[in-house]
């Protein structure tokens, strides 16, 4: 079976093969690190063995209750914020149909989100779209006091029982917490809910394989077996029995830094392949939140080409040169579909007739390597062989393990977000919840 194959060649020429070479203590080190538990953030490293610890009984657990789901809804609302729904927001729009919402028959229910953001129209229109739906919650939060997913659960949880009756409702919220704390885990006790664990060890970002993505990835009908079978594979390869020119974790941890260090500040994630949209603003977040910190980090960013091209194409060409781009390529569609010929030939694309749509893709990405390649920007590519669970499993887990060595290498800790509580401290200032009236008066003095 194939895997997913990293190539950094084209960002040589930029920085040297010496160069980067000459990370490979550093870089064995930091994975050693992370296998021992000895760097900084060592109490959340529960990801990094996940998927070896899973066991059949655990992933019969989530299928189970992923069916109660299916079988009584047409609607599931995954509800938190940043990793508690982007990884399973990347996984199941990468693998579900484009048009899936227009589907008329369906076989699973749809999935929608919320308690990512604080929009009232957005949740007007959610309420109003679930009226006389039969619909499920999935809530997702340690505490279930984060603002966002908070405020959208109480809402919901209302709305449902309205709609299905108090009983019945219960059997329709499943919640993804803490084991033993947390205001959501005792609204779960009480209520008597259906719960999974996140653990304490296991932050956000990291936690596509724990049910926090795996039971809404289950609930919209895709197989977590082999999403976490590649995991698997990936931790293995990953690791530190892997020599450093064979570990893609560990090639891509000591490259990007190598670029970072020659001034490459920004790191564009590139897709030709428009459902991998999410998988973007997954990595967006791991990335970002695990490096951007003690005034330091690539600041992570992200483009759907061709799409793309035709308006960020001309900044990554010509613009300053801060930038590289690391492109994700799907080697074969799940689909063919083949040009027609035309007689008549008004568009002057009968050059194109009989070859497969990819093709076309293949050497529009191919020719925008070459010319950003040329016009300064360094390309590191990851090939997957098809966009499948298996294959997203390990492209999950490499990006995960890659980051927790990248951050060690720059030298920050890469399971730590400080910088997320100062927007919560003004905003609850702003909003005179109780115990923050000394920062609301320091704020009111600043307005």
């Amino acid at each position: 079976m194939e895997n997913i194959k990293l190539s950094i060649d084209k960002a040589f020429g930029f920085v040297s093969q010496e160069a980067v070479a000459a990370y490979q203590a550093q870089v064995e080190n930091a994975n050693k690190m992370l296998e021992e538990g000895t760097g900084k953030g060592n109490d959340f490293l529960g990801w990094l063995h996940l998927p070896s610890s899973i066991d059949a009984a655990h992933l019969m657990d989530i299928e189970n209750t992923a069916k109660v789901l299916k079988d009584n809804c047409e609607v599931v609302v995954v509800i938190g914020i940043g990793g508690s729904y982007l990884g399973a927001k990347a996984v199941i729009d990468a693998l579900s149909n484009s048009f899936d919402w227009l589907q008329t028959e369906r076989k699973n229910p749809i999935v929608v989100y919320a308690g990512q953001n604080i929009g009232e129209d957005y949740l007007y229109e959610l309420q109003e779209l679930l009226k006389n739906k039969k619909f499920g919650i999935i809530s997702i939060s340690k505490s279930g006091t984060t603002t966002e997913p908070a405020l959208a659960f109480r809402l919901l949880k209302t709305q449902l029982e309205e709609q299905r009756g108090k009983e019945a409702a219960k059997k329709l919220i499943v919640c993804i917490t803490d084991k033993a704390r947390g205001a959501l885990r005792t609204l779960a006790t009480q209520e008597g809910y259906k719960t999974f664990v996140i653990e304490d060890n296991i932050g956000g970002r990291f936690s596509v394989l724990s049910p926090v993505g795996l039971l809404p990835i289950a609930v919209a009908g895709f197989d977590v077996r082999s999403l976490v079978e590649g995991a698997l594979f990936m931790e293995k390869h990953c690791g530190t029995e892997t020599p450093f020119a064979e570990n893609p974790a560990c090639q891509y941890a000591a490259v990007r830094n190598e670029l970072y260090k020659s001034g490459k500040k920004i790191e564009i994630l590139v897709n030709f392949h428009p459902k991998l949209h999410y998988v973007s603003e997954w990595w967006k977040q791991l990335y970002g939140e695990s490096e951007g910190k003690d005034g330091k980090g690539i600041y992570p960013a992200s483009v759907d080409f061709t799409t793309d091209l035709h308006s960020m194409g001309q900044w990554i060409q010509d613009g300053e040169r801060s930038i590289f781009e690391t492109v994700i390529s799907v080697k074969e569609p799940n689909h063919t579909k083949i040009f027609p010929h035309d007689d008549a030939n008004l568009d002057g694309l009968n050059f194109l007739a009989g070859k497969r749509v990819d093709e076309v893709n293949k050497m529009a990405e191919l020719g925008t390597m070459l010319a950003h390649v040329d016009g300064g920007v360094p390309n590191l590519k990851i090939e997957l062989p098809k966009l499948n669970e298996y294959y997203l499993g390990q492209l999950i887990y490499f990006f995960e393990r890659a980051c927790g060595i990248s951050g060690y290498v720059l030298g920050v800790n890469p399971f730590d977000q400080p910088g997320v509580e100062a927007y919560k401290k003004n905003m609850f200032a702003l909003l005179e919840k109780p115990g923050y009236e000394e920062a609301t008066k320091a704020i009111k003095a600043r307005l």
